[in-house]
């Protein structure tokens, strides 16, 4: 028999206001999907060809995109898909401490370079009873006090790092907890690289899955409330959207440490999955204006992207003009030094997008950090 894998996957449909749930299944084979609605019993979707889907999205907890529909996969849908695809996908918390917040482009290109996803992202700067709160079993331990300025003491960024043994791996990455000993006996871990000493010791990552879970919740709630506010300032900056094809091909890290080697400050960040309805509102200006503007949207709202607020001397002017001309095979001709001439690969698909107009820098950033994250 032909090998094929099900899912159990959700669809929002918002124009019956209602939650669909669908056997999904990938023939790797041919890549070939088909969908079966669950509750009227029917075939939704033919067995079809579809490139866009690979058999490493296939995972519980992950959003996927077929046919301009966002489907949520929320279990197995049979014993071979769960013993073959599941058994050793694993979340964990990695957070960038204040001292590496400015070598996140690196750093988050260590994550990838392990063959690590990053699922959630989030810049937030801790008051000192969150930093309690994320720490307690240090309480009673000496360099609590320390530990605690130091946490609060600028931005620090969270995220869900997804992949087989994310726990060990992403340890492994970081090296011994003191910056020094790091530097002797792992001279290329992350702590070795970028950290100083026992406490400034530039990032955090989970040490169980029990702790994985309870660290990861503290962040990104799954229920009630909201977690640690956005570091969104709202002043001076202009928006930035790594888009969802460059975060799909590992680009993340690179495009982030381009940005911050330019001389730009990144003073928020955040990953988004948009939903079609979002999208078209985030482009409606291009709308009619624009002949990709329908591409735009689908590419926008095609899997999560991440949005930057951006601040810098005369800071519209300049970092337009580092992005570059908005079709790529252009950038590279006139300005290859820009960062659509170096991760762009078409007009729709050319990395980032980032404000146009001066008097948009504050309303698109509000767009994602007040409106989107409410």
């Amino acid at each position: 028999m032909e090998e094929r894998f099900a899912l159990l996957a959700e669809w929002y449909d918002p124009t019956a206001a209602l939650l669909r749930r669908f056997q999904l299944l990938f023939y790797p084979r041919d890549g070939s999907v088909e969908m079966f609605d669950m509750k009227n019993q029917r075939t939704f979707l033919r067995r079809t060809k579809y490139e866009e889907l690979n058999q490493e999205d296939l995972f519980v907890g992950n959003r996927v995109n077929i046919f301009s529909r966002q489907l949520s996969l929320i279990g197995y849908g049979d014993q071979y898909t769960a013993s073959k695809l599941g058994s050793k996908k694993e979340r964990t918390l990695a957070m960038i401490k204040p001292d590496a917040v400015t070598k996140i482009g690196d750093i988050i290109q260590m994550v990838y370079d392990a063959n690590l996803i990053i699922t959630k992202a989030k810049m937030t700067k801790l008051s000192w009873k969150q930093a309690a709160d994320f720490y307690s079993e240090h309480q009673s331990k000496s360099f609590f006090n320390n530990l605690m300025q130091f946490v609060t003491s600028g931005p620090v960024v969270a995220m869900e790092v997804m992949g087989d043994e994310a726990v060990s791996i992403w340890r492994k990455i970081l090296g011994p907890t003191d910056s020094e000993s790091a530097r002797k006996d792992a001279p290329n871990s992350l702590r070795a690289q970028f950290g100083t000493d026992g406490t400034k010791n530039a990032a955090h990552g989970s040490d169980s899955l029990a702790s994985a879970a309870r660290e990861l919740e503290f962040f990104f709630p799954s229920t009630t409330g909201h977690g640690p506010s956005n570091s969104a300032t709202y002043t001076d900056c202009v928006c930035c959207i790594i888009k969802p094809h460059a975060i799909s091909e590992a680009l993340t890290g690179k495009i982030l440490a381009s940005i911050t080697k330019a001389g730009f400050e990144i003073s928020a960040l955040q990953m988004f999955t948009m939903e079609r309805a979002n999208a078209e509102e985030f482009f409606e200006v291009y709308k009619g204006v624009v002949d990709e503007y329908t591409s735009m949207v689908s590419e926008l709202c095609s899997g999560p992207c991440m949005a930057l607020e951006i601040k810098g001397t005369e800071v519209s002017r300049t970092f337009r003009e580092y992005c570059g001309p908005a079709d790529p095979e252009l950038a590279r001709h006139l300005r290859p030094s820009t960062l659509r001439a170096q991760y762009g690969k078409t007009k729709v698909q050319n990395a980032i997008h980032c404000t146009d107009l001066p008097e948009d820098g504050i309303l698109e950033v509000q767009y994602f950090f007040k409106i989107l994250d409410g």
